[in-house]
């Protein structure tokens, strides 16, 4: 008997949890489509191409809201479970307020390791195709960069002229070998610059060792020098930290690739924190459920089911308030990036200890 019990606990729980995901994940199809047929709207395109990249980009966006939907889904199986009167019915087969909360955040627990392991590689690819799309779309862009295995490609629109730089790999602040190219606004070559290295310290980059190939009615002028200075938009900070998407990389390729990409030349906070974060979300998971579970339990003898889906809704707003905070507070400086990320956790964990106490004493 306590095997079918504890079976239904977690199948009915992973129903609302995954009926929510739909809910959620089509609320925000909707909403994301709008801006996508805006985006759309000038291009050669059918209406199934705005739809298709609105499903590609949403997912990466319920991996960030998860802890608000899994809190959701907590708050509404529990409710339910209070209302079809089968939470009585576990307390006369022995279940304790405290089991029932563990099964519960056990779960959720579970869920988000697998949304690390399986989930984001399937959302990293998402990701890719869908800003890979974007771009191959994208017009009057003037400043574009990449920054990959490969090292990093920048385009810029100076006017009448367009730049294009590019790099095999950086090394702390500077890059190794550097190619920049300036085209006509006919996108004829006007003028090459090769450089064995460049300082990015600063928007004005400094090339060491520089050759300028200069176009003289089609034919290329060498011309040798030791250094050459150029003004751009992007400095150190930008490159290594601004342009870093790591929604389209997965749980498994951040770990694995952790020391490539150090290598690479991305900031080792900015890596450390986005590590810590997705290490973080089983855990927020965990306590998010926790958070719910300890709501319900709290409030079973009221009959007012609308006050506490309000007060359990704002207590899932600030939470993120609290969670956004930290961040801001670890992203400058205020507190360490990996206290930043984990603290959230800490308190909630404190919280639910507390919490616990009382609903195993009911």
């Amino acid at each position: 008997m306590n095997n079918i019990i504890y079976n239904y606990l977690i199948k009915n729980f992973l129903k609302t949890f995954f009926l929510t995901l739909g809910i959620v994940y089509c609320f925000g199809l909707i909403l994301n489509l709008f801006e996508e047929i805006e985006f759309f709207k000038n291009l050669d395109v059918n209406i199934v191409t705005p739809l298709l990249m609105s499903s590609f980009y949403v997912p990466s966006l319920m991996i960030k809201i998860l802890p608000f939907i899994i809190f959701i889904s907590s708050m509404w199986f529990m409710l339910t479970t209070r209302n079809n009167k089968d939470l009585l019915m576990l307390k006369v087969f022995g279940y304790s307020n405290l089991k029932i909360f563990l099964i519960l955040a056990t779960t959720s627990f579970f869920i988000g390791w697998f949304v690390l392991i399986v989930f984001t590689p399937i959302s990293s690819i998402m990701t890719k195709y869908y800003e890979k799309t974007k771009s191959n779309y994208s017009r009057d862009i003037d400043h574009l960069i990449s920054f990959n295995k490969n090292g990093l490609w920048v385009k810029e629109n100076l006017g009448n002229e367009t730049r294009i730089i590019s790099a095999a790999k950086p090394e702390g602040k500077t890059l190794i070998d550097v190619t920049i190219i300036y085209l006509d606004k006919n996108f004829q070559l006007k003028e090459k610059i090769n450089s064995k290295t460049a300082d990015i310290n600063e928007k004005k980059w400094l090339l060491n060792d520089v050759t300028i190939f200069k176009n003289n009615s089609g034919m290329l002028v060498a011309e040798k020098t030791k250094n050459f200075l150029i003004e751009t938009n992007y400095d150190y900070e930008k490159i290594t930290n601004l342009f870093r998407n790591f929604d389209t990389m997965s749980f498994l390729e951040l770990i694995l690739d952790y020391k490539k990409l150090l290598n690479n030349g991305y900031n080792k906070s900015f890596l450390s924190q986005n590590l810590h974060t997705m290490l973080s979300l089983p855990f927020f998971l965990f306590m998010m459920t926790a958070l719910a579970t300890i709501l319900t339990f709290n409030t079973l003898k009221r009959s007012n089911s609308s006050s506490f889906i309000v007060v359990g809704l704002l207590v899932s707003i600030l939470v993120f308030y609290f969670k956004d905070l930290s961040l801001a507070l670890g992203q400058t400086d205020r507190i360490p990036l990996n206290l930043a990320v984990w603290s959230p956790v800490v308190a909630l964990s404190l919280f639910a200890f507390v919490g616990v106490l009382q609903i195993n004493e009911k």
